[in-house]
């Protein structure tokens, strides 16, 4: 099987500690850019966090209430404000749409690449003036389609700032890993410079020992063989920051290099029989950004935006038998290509008053991959549909929006999106398809009483394509090749969700929200002739979200610093399957992901803990040929993390994963009843691990 559906959790990590991976959701200077009244203007805020008096979805976070948790960095803070998850983008083709809900001084960095958590992770705790939680919208904020965001404010003191960190990851009866980063800032009033070296590594925390065991259409064992795997690789990159005033406003400069290679191998063994499939890859990367921000007059201020990314890249991966010392033929199925993207982005945002605020802007994108494959069977060429080809997008959009603070306690935001696109083909399929699409969002928040919020959106999404499904590709191990699909469109949401949050107990939280997704060409897995499968539109479907986030502080327990938190997202998908015309669920999303965690900070001894535990997980691929994925239960994460001076820290963690499997039904053939050929079982201890890591700042 290969790396994408082996991997439940992986994680590419440059010097960040391993996190528990979540469910997916279906949804300087010394002030933010806003000329307009902003949260720091209604006063100081003590340890309790406090609402904007005249924002009520505003809330602000001095220093102060993070002074038990004895945090580092930026980041640390806003990993513990109760209820708000970090999220980093899909980074998506674009920029609208597909970036984080972090922003510094109000602005998001100058690259998708270079995260929110990222440009947070080199502010030190000293530097931060205060942290804003903004639900619904603000003057001057661009929420980019989020109902809540973090806005990180600054102070425009001079200093030099350094963060070294190394780590250690140690895997039981496994290969060892060590990797580290190290972060220099320098700032002095307007001016900001920086660079970060960075070396990381690739984590999977599936990998492990156990069987695989075959069963055919009666029940009857007919393969039962050992099995491992594993995995390793990283990369190392390079990156520079510069911000300064410039032109009667500022600019924003960011660029980046990286090196990258991975390789992973399983192994099947029984008597007399070998199965061996390997993975390799290694590539460049680079990425340049710009961001120039200038007041045009009273309440006017313009953005533009340019971002230039690209990589290479080349990859292989192999199969081979060996039955009683016979080496049986190779199978190989090689890559080799490169791709890019170029955005130039730009708007006028007018604060026409402290509670009215317009926006207007366009972005126009260049994206484009070109690709060679080649499938051989003992040395002999197996063509397959698309295996050579280029996919380019050319793709132009204006929009407008607004957000008006009808009363102190009631924000309407509101804009549309207007997107023409044009994709063409060449190489193995020679084709050029146009589409116009409008793209309306609204979103009501209402603060009814202090500590209370509901929120409202509605809005048309347009999925973003993978170019990688244009083109062809191959599962060895699992016996499956895949055409490229020179019909595929975008896919259309429209999305209707509604949120309550009650917050308590200074720092308690109670969230609850219901999401409807009516979909447009669901993108899944389609048969192709000559027993070919791909990727493409099947049809309309629907999704039904439940999302609920529980934090409770304990101190009224008598556990004192103690913390309670409770998170899951329940998905219930529907599409019609082009094979059997039955109904199932939409593949790769899902169902329920419940997590559990106890955390507590113990202020004297300079330490905090968390025991995060996950009952069970689930995600399921369906195909036209086969249905595949894999289970799991009992995951626990616990981690403590020392801070003995304020400037060295010292975190361990262990992962545990007592029951991971992964699970395969395949088909006889595509007839509507589809009978079963065999099913296979490959249940795996999965190795556990541990995490060490040591951070210094300067």
């Amino acid at each position: 099987m290969t790396k994408s559906v082996l991997m439940a959790t992986t994680a590419m990590i440059f010097s960040a500690s391993g996190a528990l991976a979540q469910a997916p959701s279906a949804s300087t200077t010394s002030a933010p850019a806003s000329s307009a009244q902003t949260p720091a203007q209604t006063g100081a805020v003590g340890p309790v966090v406090q609402a904007d008096t005249s924002q009520q979805g505003v809330l602000v976070f001095s220093p102060d209430f993070f002074s038990d948790q004895r945090p580092n960095t930026a980041l640390d803070m806003v990993s513990r404000i109760p209820g708000f998850s970090v999220q980093d983008g899909d980074g998506s083709r674009g920029f609208e749409g597909a970036v984080g809900n972090i922003l510094i001084n109000g602005s998001r960095p100058a690259s998708k690449n270079d995260t929110g958590s990222n440009a947070i992770s080199r502010i030190l705790v000293a530097q931060v003036e205060r942290i804003e939680l903004i639900r619904g919208g603000a003057p001057g904020i661009d929420m980019q389609g989020y109902s809540v965001v973090v806005n990180v404010i600054t102070k425009s003191t001079a200093s030099t700032e350094q963060i070294l960190t190394t780590e250690g990851a140690f895997f039981e009866g496994g290969d060892d890993r060590y990797f580290g980063r190290y972060q220099f800032t320098r700032r002095d009033g307007d001016r900001v410079w920086g660079f970060t070296l960075a070396d990381g590594v690739a984590i999977n925390d599936s990998n492990g020992v156990g069987r695989v065991i075959r069963r055919d259409a009666n029940g009857v064992v007919t393969r039962d063989e050992g099995y491992r795997d594993d995995n390793n690789g990283g990369g190392q990159a390079i990156r520079l920051n510069y911000a300064d005033a410039f032109m009667g406003g500022k600019i924003d400069l960011t660029a980046r290099y990286g090196l990258n290679d991975y390789s992973q191998y399983s192994l099947q063994d029984g008597p007399g029989i070998l199965r061996d499939s390997r993975y390799a890859e290694d590539g460049t990367s680079g990425e340049i950004g710009a961001v120039f921000t200038r007041p045009m007059g009273t309440g006017l201020t313009s953005e533009t935006r340019f971002i230039r990314e690209w990589n290479d890249f080349e990859n292989a991966s192999t199969f081979v038998t060996t039955t009683n010392g016979v080496v049986g033929p190779l199978q190989r199925f090689a890559s080799q290509g490169n791709a890019s993207e170029t955005i130039l982005r730009s708007l006028l945002r007018w604060e026409r008053s402290s509670s009215l605020t317009l926006e207007a802007g366009g972005e126009v994108a260049y994206n484009m991959l070109e690709i060679e494959q080649e499938l051989t069977d003992g040395g002999a060429v197996i063509p397959l549909p698309s295996d050579q080809i280029k996919v380019e997008e050319t793709r132009g959009e204006v929009f407008g929006r607004g957000t008006w603070h009808i009363r102190p306690n009631l924000t309407l935001e509101g804009g549309v999106r207007l997107e023409a696109s044009t994709i063409s083909q060449s190489g193995d399929a020679d084709r050029e398809e146009s589409f116009f699409f409008a793209k309306p969002r609204l979103q009501l928040t209402w603060t009814p009483m202090p500590q209370n919020q509901v929120r409202f959106r509605f809005e048309r999404e347009l999925g973003q394509l993978d170019f990688g499904d244009f083109a062809a590709g191959a599962d060895l191990e699992d016996e499956q090749l895949f055409g490229g699909n020179v019909d595929l469109v975008p896919e259309e949401r429209w999305i209707s969700e509604l949120t309550y949050e009650r917050r308590f107990l200074g720092d308690g939280i109670v969230s609850i929200g219901y999401r409807h997704d009516e979909i447009i060409g669901v993108i899944d897995r389609l048969p192709l002739p000559n027993n070919l499968s791909a990727v493409g539109n099947i049809g309309d479907g629907t999704l039904d979200q439940l999302a609920v986030n529980v934090v409770l502080p304990m101190d009224w327990s008598g556990f004192s610093g103690g913390e309670f938190r409770f998170r899951n997202t329940w998905n219930d998908t529907s599409v019609i399957d082009p094979t059997t015309r039955q109904e199932r669920p939409i593949s790769g999303v899902r169902p329920s992901q419940p997590a559990f965690t106890i955390a507590q900070d113990i202020t004297s001894w300079r330490i905090n803990w968390a025991v995060t535990y996950l009952e069970s997980l689930r995600q399921f691929n369906y195909g036209p040929d086969q249905i595949s994925g894999f289970t799991g239960s009992d995951y626990f994460e616990a981690n403590i993390e020392w801070k003995p001076t304020p400037t060295w820290s010292i975190r361990g963690q262990v992962n545990v994963w007592n029951d991971f499997q992964v699970e395969r039904t395949v088909f006889a053939n595509r007839s509507s009843a589809r009978p079963i050929a065999f099913t296979e079982l490959r249940p795996t201890d999965p190795r556990t691990f541990w995490q060490i890591r040591v951070r210094k700042t300067f």
